[in-house]
């Protein structure tokens, strides 16, 4: 499936209302926010000690991405055997239908999508990354495997959008330092995802029925294919590095600190056998990322 294409009556395939003026409600505002950085101090450890980096003119609105995102993959990643196919995709166009909804008017009930919506009508997060993201979220219902096309449609709508969301955020209306930066956020979005594929082999294999590489015999995994998945990681983390200097100080360190921490993880994974890799999930310890940050936040203070 295309990361560009939404199935026929899919919740994507809306077009979202001219925005019309909406009043300011801040104490709502603020409980969205608020929700949404719940969201993410309950998923992710890691995305949440870059986020306490970002300035406080985007760290609520980065949190506001990053908790829609969890909450549309908790959907299709469900483990409770009790819900079918059928439901899990109706859950996720009702997500999608009321995202395209709050983008338009600019309110939702749900406040994680209320979160969602005030950044992505304040910062210009529109369909060409909101509906990729909702199709490669489809595809997990029921895609067990790729090939080359597919895999690169569904990194594209599953993650080089989400590091697009946050550029947008993160540059906040700057249009041609988007165009130029936009390879580079990509290409950590990419990075990023294709890390949390090799640490999360044994899990999607064993839980979920799923191998996201093209190609990968994963019973007959093994240190070569461990070296060639990192040997693209790497180029991915070194392309999206070039970037991250021109980021604005608001959201330099933050993401330098996403960076190296993945990069620590893909240099682990590189020093773990693959039926390891294969059998648990390669971490990086709190002391670790506790250096990683400092780094970044010395660097900063060099510049």
């Amino acid at each position: 499936m295309s990361a560009a294409t939404v199935p026929d009556g899919a919740a994507g395939a809306l077009s979202v209302p001219e925005a019309d003026a909406v009043v300011v409600d801040p104490v709502y505002d603020a409980v969205a926010a608020r929700s949404a950085a719940v969201v993410v101090r309950a998923y992710s450890t890691s995305f949440g000690w870059a986020c306490r980096l970002l300035g406080d003119d985007v760290r609520a609105h980065v949190r506001g991405v990053y908790a829609l995102v969890r909450v549309a993959d908790e959907i299709v990643d469900d483990p409770r055997p009790g819900l079918s196919v059928a439901e899990s995709r109706e859950l996720l166009d009702e997500l999608e239908h009321e995202v395209a909804r709050a983008r338009g008017r600019g309110r939702s009930s749900n406040l994680v999508v209320h979160a969602f919506a005030r950044t992505a009508r304040r910062f210009g997060i529109g369909d060409d990354l909101v509906a990729p993201f909702f199709a490669s979220m489809r595809t997990d219902l029921t895609v067990t495997a790729h090939d080359e096309a597919g895999f690169a449609a569904y990194v594209h709508g599953s993650a080089e959008v989400v590091g697009l969301m946050c550029l947008r955020v993160f540059l906040a209306g700057d249009d041609a330092a988007y165009e130029r930066l936009a390879p580079g956020a990509a290409r950590l979005g990419a990075a990023f995802q294709k890390v949390n594929f090799l640490r999360d082999l044994a899990e999607d294999v064993d839980l979920r029925g799923r191998s996201y590489f093209p190609g990968l015999d994963v019973d007959a995994f093994g240190d070569a294919d461990r070296d060639r998945l990192l040997a693209d990681i790497d180029g991915d983390l070194a392309a999206a590095r070039v970037a991250i200097d021109d980021l604005p100080r608001s959201s330099r360190v933050a993401v330098r600190v996403a960076h190296d921490l993945f990069a620590e993880l893909s240099r682990r994974l590189a020093a773990t056998p693959a039926a390891t890799i294969r059998r648990e999930r390669v971490r990086v310890p709190g002391p670790v990322k506790a250096r990683l940050v400092a780094g970044a936040l010395a660097g900063e203070m060099l510049r």
